[in-house]
């Protein structure tokens, strides 16, 4: 048995998780390998290609690693577990108005939940997974997630869901280099094809990044259901007919099929109508939103008027805010206007580089 411990390390066959799991084996742990299948194409209705961390060619490079570096590996399905939640999230969401984060509704609720209950099976001390971030304990006990040095890569925004007993127990390796060195670990470690792997940035049930055929292809008639309704501007004039409200996402301008003499955005989706609002790209701008299903990582709970940095989607540098209670629930008041407030996407709170903690966009208020 490792003095280190014994750690489960998720590995997707690309290049991240496959440098986690060997630079854990080198420092000393009992690295013990498992890959997820999530999702298969077939289900979607794609004839594409499988890419990404589902498909046959990832799970045989995770298991040659493992083989060639003498520790154990699974092949775990959870397709049942993912399809169940993920996936009917996903087409709710887009059913309700909203834009949804799958990724972070599956690290939230299944891949890490999945992980545990395996690591606990194995006797496992520890989960690993190769996503950039930092993992710290505050002086008061609490677990918290910090960005990763490598700001272009940092994905603390989509663990902001993770619990205390998730974070207890996970090791991210990666959080302190950047994207470069790694590359550089994979040559070193001997894999110089897997240094060159491209990374796939689709969702991974939807291949081909066509999310309206998914969802038609996901719910039976519903392009008959939705089809025919009205585009509108801010005062209900009526402009157009539209494909269907779910098909559309807050702050889209391609696309719209619609020749009104200038760019206009989706500025709100009403479902109970089948209407989508267009307007002016300064029509998108909001000084206020209601953020809902939080989870605290840095503190428990936050005071009233708590300045913070508030990232509405992955790549946003963040806005400066305060926070308010509402009834269990968070009011964001941002020092300036933001744009593109998309119900069902995440909001998460920064105190300097850590993560006070996160949530899921209910609306957004117009200044």
């Amino acid at each position: 048995m490792s003095k280190k411990g014994k750690v489960l390390v998720a590995m997707s066959g690309g290049i991240d998780s496959t440098v986690t799991a060997l630079m854990l084996h080198n420092e000393g742990y009992e690295v013990v390998g498992i890959t997820m299948k999530t999702w298969d194409y077939a289900s979607s209705g794609s004839s594409s290609k499988e890419t990404g961390c589902c498909n046959l060619d990832s799970f045989n490079d995770a298991r040659s690693a493992a083989v060639q570096n003498g520790f154990p590996h699974f092949i775990l399905d959870i397709r049942e577990e993912f399809g169940d939640f993920v996936i009917e999230n996903f087409v709710e969401e887009y059913l309700a108005g909203r834009t949804p984060n799958p990724c972070v509704m599956c690290n939230t609720h299944i891949k890490w939940r999945a992980l545990l209950k395996r690591a606990d099976a194995m006797n496992c001390d520890f989960i690993a997974t190769g996503h950039y971030a930092n993992i710290h304990q505050h002086a008061k006990g609490r677990y918290f997630l910090s960005k990763g040095l490598d700001e272009t890569k940092d994905q603390s925004y989509v663990l902001w869901g993770l619990q205390q007993d998730l974070l207890s127990r996970t090791i991210l390796p990666l959080g302190n280099y950047h994207k470069t060195e790694i590359r550089q670990m994979a040559l070193d470690f001997g894999y110089p094809e897997l240094a060159k792997k491209s990374e796939s940035y689709e969702i991974c049930f939807v291949p081909d990044n066509d999310y309206r055929g998914f969802l038609k292809h996901r719910v039976e008639g519903l392009e008959e259901q939705v089809s025919g309704g009205w585009f509108v501007d801010k005062h209900g004039l009526k402009l157009g007919q539209h494909k269907g409200y779910p098909f559309y996402t807050i702050g889209q301008r391609k696309g719209l099929d619609i020749a009104l003499g200038k760019p206009v955005y989706v500025t709100a989706i009403e479902p109970s109508t089948n209407t989508v609002v267009l307007g002016d790209e300064e029509d998108l701008q909001q000084s206020e939103m209601m953020v809902t299903k939080m989870n605290w990582q840095k503190y428990d709970s936050v005071e009233d008027e708590m300045k913070v940095l508030t990232k509405i989607r992955y790549k946003d540098k963040g806005a400066l805010s305060s926070l308010y209670n509402v009834d269990g629930n968070i009011s964001v008041r941002f020092y300036e206007n933001v744009k593109s407030i998309a119900p069902g996407q995440s909001a998460v709170f920064y105190e300097g580089d850590d993560v006070i903690g996160g949530g899921v966009i209910q609306r957004g208020s117009y200044k």
